[in-house]
């Protein structure tokens, strides 16, 4: 295995740029391989041109590549009809895009949405701002001690007042995976939808919606190998056609007049205006990178890598870790004495890429009483020796600062 992540690294130039960099901030985004890059620049200098609407060669290359990602995406998810993948600029854009498009339709004053204690901001503010325009009811889900969901306490809160759960597929700085099955399931019995954040799972592990049977499910590209400005919204196709877009203009429309405008069918009419093309294209071989690997491959991997850490970072005195053993590829912690920025800023010193903050989780450091922490997180470049160094540079970080 080690040859192989060896050869997965080399594939990354940035890698090559800079060869003595330990790069522990794949939550954040992840680096991008050559196959990506070549793809996109394919595009940019052999059949540059706008989609969908030119007769003429290069536009319908691009068109063909454009849609042919849309198929790539749906059978990565698991998904059999691929006109239920809508491209957005990313999991805030697809996350507002239901928030508007659905939920400020559907809801009404008294109405519930539950929300976990772990979402990112992305996936807590939308609901607090549909809860103002509604008048409907924003309730938090918490989290027990061992960081994990509160099944329980979930189940009990359902009631004919919830109208749609929303909850991370796997929280940005515990690592914490979530049973989606089953909190999708107990929604369902009591009539809720129910919305999955899956921008930390496209990476780490298979996702397969169907299965899962969410209502809708968002990501972005630059988690999973990707470019940025782009991402995903997946949504049942009864959900969708149901849904206001959220942007309106050109690429949408059938037919406009100052009487009447009526709008295509999904997946176009979410997709107004001129879409991020090379950047979706980008998003197509970031899949099929992903594929080449293995799914099943790559969480193995880094489910024993991440424990590798846990256990690492577990025995330096005086450092917290927030993360459970059985979380994906990533790890919050705090030392004694010492700010998470500080933490931060020496391991850049010592050419150590991580991230400090509160990441986007205030309501979740609220939980785990701090102001911020120190993350690492990993992708499928790391190797054991990446740990060893953070740990090293921890330990000496403690010294100094004793």
């Amino acid at each position: 295995m080690p040859n192989m992540i060896n050869d997965i690294k080399k594939q990354f130039p940035l890698f090559n740029t800079h060869p003595d960099l330990v790069y522990l901030d794949s939550a954040a985004t992840t680096q991008t391989p050559q196959s990506v890059l070549d793809a996109m620049n394919e595009y940019y200098t052999s059949y540059r041109a706008n989609i969908h609407h030119g007769v003429y060669g290069i536009s319908e290359q691009a068109s063909a590549a454009y849609e042919k990602t849309r198929t790539i995406v749906a059978d990565f998810l698991g998904v059999d009809d691929s006109s239920q993948i809508i491209f957005t600029r990313g999991t805030t854009e697809s996350i507002n895009l239901v928030a508007r498009g659905w939920a400020d339709m559907h809801l009404k004053a008294g109405d519930e949405i539950l929300v976990s204690e772990m979402e990112h901001h992305a996936n807590f503010v939308p609901w607090y701002e549909v809860c103002k325009r509604t008048g409907a009811n924003l309730r938090i889900i918490p989290l027990k001690d061992d960081l994990h969901l509160d099944i329980d306490a979930y189940s009990a809160m359902l009631s004919e007042k919830t109208k749609l759960v929303c909850v991370s597929a796997i929280s940005n700085v515990t690592g914490t995976v979530n049973d989606i099955q089953t909190i999708t399931r107990l929604a369902h019995q009591r009539g809720a939808k129910v919305l999955i954040d899956g921008a930390q799972a496209v990476s780490h592990q298979v996702c397969n919606l169907e299965q899962w049977d969410v209502d809708f499910f968002a990501f972005s590209g630059h988690k999973m190998y990707g470019p940025t400005g782009v991402g995903v919204l997946y949504g049942k196709r009864d959900l969708l056609e149901s849904m206001n877009p959220l942007l309106y203009g050109g690429g949408m429309v059938v037919k406009v007049s100052a009487e009447q405008v009526s709008y295509k069918d999904i997946p176009t009419r979410f997709e107004g205006g001129t879409p991020p093309i090379a950047e979706v294209i980008g998003l197509g071989a970031a899949v099929q990178f992903l594929e080449a690997i293995g799914m099943d491959t790559i969480a193995a991997y880094e489910h024993d890598l991440v424990q590798y850490a846990h256990r690492a970072l577990s025995d330096i005195e005086g450092l917290t870790v927030f993360h459970p053993m059985d979380g994906a590829g990533m790890a919050a912690f705090t030392m004694e004495g010492i700010h998470p920025h500080d933490i931060a800023s020496i391991a850049d010193s010592h050419g150590i890429a991580i991230r400090a903050g509160h990441h986007c989780t205030q309501p979740l450091h609220q939980r785990l009483g701090v102001l911020a922490t120190a993350r690492m997180s990993i992708g499928i470049y790391n190797i054991k020796e990446d740990i060893d160094a953070l740990v090293s540079t921890l330990v000496q970080a403690k010294q100094k600062f004793a």
